[in-house]
């Protein structure tokens, strides 16, 4: 036998320790695992669901359920076996009976349990299991002795007489509602009609008669239409009330009505709260909207001015501020919109952003070039500009494109995005301070003097109205080509819109002065030199009209 181990005293103190320690727990923790349990009971215990027992459209009596056994399906087969029993005419009602039974009282009839009235049966309503299991077999035998007399023949009889009096009753009111609204029709019509149209002769066309006219008629069309819904509620209420097949649905009749008004109205009173936050952030972004429209709309009308700021940036620059303002503020609006928290929403919110995105790529980039060409000034409206092989005059900036008329009074529509990428030649920005060039080439041989040429170009464009004496005309020899040499004449104008008059006139007065002194505008081809060089003679330098002091072009 070996000899039993004792424990050090020194491990005394610390298993004391620990048994203290574990009692302090047991202590702390009974109590609350204790109220947990009572919590839990009371919590089960509020959760119980409870479920109407309906014959005939009445309730009779609420019973409970669990889940294993739902209050809904409870009710349903305790209804269905006392509408069998009222079906059973050989029963007698009298013969229910109430026995107690361990936790339960039971309604036995023909020896079978009817129904069990439970102690939470009971606490649903407030009062003892005995005084429920009562309530319950006098609530059964009054339904079925109602169930049979309901279904004779002379009760039926009876109901469908008073159907067809109701059914009477209402063809009559609405007779009575459609000739009285006829009445009222022709009333207005001969006598505020008239009047409506004198109110708007005396209000300067001010009030529209045809559209306070309309709304009047929306007004009685509308009262008509709801004293009609209101009398087939009613008359609806009424006749389905008076069979017994049908009276749950009349006592449901008011609440598929009033259920949804309802919800609607308690909708709105939680909702209060974010419609305020959306009312003060609408009030005040709209504020903000206007202070800004009135800044830049000063600064457009020139009453403040910015050093390298044009006037014309202000209204573009307000659309583009605007914009950010209003994106702030759906941002801002979002999370207190009705339901935006709800799946539905986000997913509606996701596929409209995916379509705007897939289908508002080319929108975009016109949008970006739009307001991209305001800042560059590449063009105002009113300025005849030239934008690849378009020449006309702009009618209209829009965000997306813009409105030429062509100088044969087409109307154009240019994608912003396309004027962007393409070269913009603008007739009208300098043709007011500095002047526009005009500009042609005609081809004389080299047999002609140049002075003779050159001095026949300005004198044509000396003749052209339209064309600036000061700066003068000028000519430019572009080229010494192969059969003859190219001049350029250069004349200008401020006339930018008469482009066209102006290089015809030009044209016509350098055929006519070429004529006048039998110069060969047109040089011929030739496959071979001539015998004689195309050379000028000395002597024949200064031809007329050119001047002979050399001072001209030379």
């Amino acid at each position: 036998m070996k000899p039993t181990q004792r424990i050090p005293f020194s491990y005394y103190p610390l298993l004391q320790y620990l048994a203290k320690t574990l009692l302090l727990v047991s202590l702390v923790t009974g109590p609350a695992f204790a109220q947990t349990n009572l919590e839990t009971t009371a919590e089960a215990a509020i959760k119980l669901q409870t479920a109407p027992v309906i014959v005939d459209g009445e309730v009779l009596f609420r019973v409970v359920g669990i889940p294993a056994y739902p209050a809904k399906r409870r009710a349903n087969e305790v209804a269905e076996r006392i509408r069998e029993l009222a079906r059973d005419e050989n029963f007698d009602p009298e013969k229910l009976e109430a026995k107690p039974a361990e936790m339960r009282t039971e309604i036995i009839a023909n020896g079978k349990m009817l129904v069990a009235a439970l102690d939470e049966d009971a606490q649903v309503i407030g009062i003892k299991r005995d005084i429920a299991a009562h309530v319950m077999l006098t609530k059964i035998k009054e339904i079925i002795v109602q169930y049979r007399s309901e279904r004779t023949l002379k009760a039926i009889m009876g109901m469908l007489l008073r159907a067809a009096i109701w059914t009477g009753l209402l063809l009559a009111l609405l007779f009575g509602i459609n000739w009285s609204f006829r009445r009222i029709d022709t009333f207005l019509d001969k006598n505020v009609r008239e009047r409506i149209e004198k109110l708007e002769t005396r209000s300067s066309r001010v009030v529209q008669a045809r559209q306070l006219w309309e709304l009047m008629r929306s007004v009685v069309r509308g009262i008509r239409v709801l004293l009609i819904l209101v009398l087939v509620y009613f008359f609806l209420n009424s006749v389905l009330t008076i069979f017994p097949w049908t009276r749950h649905i009349a006592r449901s009749l008011l609440s598929f009505a009033l259920n949804p008004l309802a919800e609607i109205a308690k909708s709105v009173l939680d909702y209060l709260p974010s419609l305020f936050f959306l009312a003060i952030l609408i009030f005040l972004a709209r504020y903000l909207l206007k202070m800004m429209r009135a800044f830049f709309r000063s600064i457009d009308r020139g009453r403040l001015k910015f050093e390298n700021f044009d006037s014309d940036w202000a209204m573009p620059t307000y659309k583009i501020a605007r914009l950010i303002v209003i994106i702030f503020t759906v941002v801002l609006a979002y999370p207190y919109i009705p339901g935006s928290d709800s799946e539905a929403f986000k997913g509606m919110s996701i596929f409209l952003g995916v379509l705007v995105s897939l289908g508002s790529t080319s929108a975009i980039s016109n949008v970006i070039a739009g307001y991209t060409m305001t800042y560059r000034r590449a063009f105002r409206e009113g300025d005849r500009v030239r934008i690849d092989d378009i020449i006309g005059d702009v009618t209209e900036m829009r965000l997306l494109v813009t409105h030429i008329r062509s100088l044969k009074n087409e109307e154009i529509v240019v994608p912003n995005s396309k004027i962007l990428n393409s070269e913009v030649v603008n007739y009208s920005t300098l043709a007011q301070n500095e002047g526009l060039i005009l500009h042609t080439i005609v081809g004389i041989g080299y047999e002609v003097p140049w002075r003779q040429v050159e001095a026949m170009l300005i004198m044509a464009a000396q003749r052209t109205s339209g064309v600036l004496t000061d700066p003068k005309p000028f000519v430019l020899q572009k080229a010494l080509a192969d059969y003859a040499v190219n001049y350029e004449l250069n004349a200008y104008c401020k006339e930018e819109k008469k482009m066209g008059e102006l290089y015809s006139e030009l044209h016509r007065n350098i055929q006519d002065v070429f004529n006048e002194y039998g110069v060969q505008i047109m040089t011929p081809s030739y496959e071979a030199d001539p015998p004689d060089a195309k050379v000028v003679a000395k002597e024949n330098w200064y031809a007329a009209p050119a001047d002979p002091e050399g001072k001209q072009n030379t």
